[in-house]
């Protein structure tokens, strides 16, 4: 009689035990998903915040910190810029700001706002142009990036290129990816994440001081 009391607790043992199991998978499934989503969606503000956001003051793949020539199509911007169709050593001679987005980037939306303040305050001393890089980043179609734009009213130049390389040339290894450019086409600094306004002068400020610094006395 023992024996078989004692087979009986063990066998209940064993059911609560695989009861607790099941929930804690339940758990995992429901609630743990929940709290990895939730993650998810911290970094993304901190990164707009400028709090996660990274840079790197060298053009790394870009030989000597130059950065690489590549041609581009505009959507909007040609007024600005001259014309629809140019190569990026066309805007060589002034300080750059090269965006990478895409049209279904949320951080790219985000700061899409902030980059538009920028260039109305900084346009006669800074070219701004955003690349939609979305078909080479699984991040949306080109019809997808000029929706955004109309979207959200933005009209500084923007557009796309056909050359899959630009990814790799200019390290995007998040998005968006933001690179400063002297006039003199070396890379000032590289940012990974999304941009705010307060950043964007600090690093542009920074950028143009540097360009008054270089330029040779006549």
């Amino acid at each position: 009689m023992a024996r078989s009391s004692t087979g009986r607790r063990a066998a209940a043992a064993a059911k609560t035990s695989a009861g607790n199991r099941r929930r804690n998978r339940m758990w995992l499934g429901g609630a743990g998903a929940a709290a990895v989503a939730l993650l998810v969606a911290v970094v993304a503000v901190s990164v707009y915040s400028g709090d996660s956001g990274s840079s790197a003051s060298s053009g790394g793949n870009q030989a000597d910190g130059v950065v690489e020539n590549f041609s581009f199509t505009l959507f909007q911007g040609e007024k600005a810029l001259g014309a629809e169709k140019m190569e990026m050593a066309q805007l060589l001679g002034k300080p750059i700001v090269l965006n990478f987005w895409a049209g279904q980037c949320p951080p790219c939306r985000a700061e899409m706002p902030d980059l538009q303040r920028f260039y109305d305050g900084f346009k006669d001393d800074v070219t701004l142009l955003g690349i939609d890089v979305g078909q080479f980043t699984g991040l949306g179609t080109r019809r997808d990036a000029q929706n955004l734009l109309k979207e959200l009213g933005i009209t500084y130049p923007a557009g796309y290129t056909g050359d899959d390389s630009v990814v790799r040339k200019y390290e995007v290894l998040g998005m968006p990816t933001t690179v400063f450019i002297n006039a003199d086409g070396t890379v000032f600094e590289t940012w990974s994440g999304g941009l705010n306004l307060k950043i964007l002068e600090r690093l542009s400020m920074a950028l143009l001081k540097q360009a008054e610094q270089q330029q040779v006395p006549s």
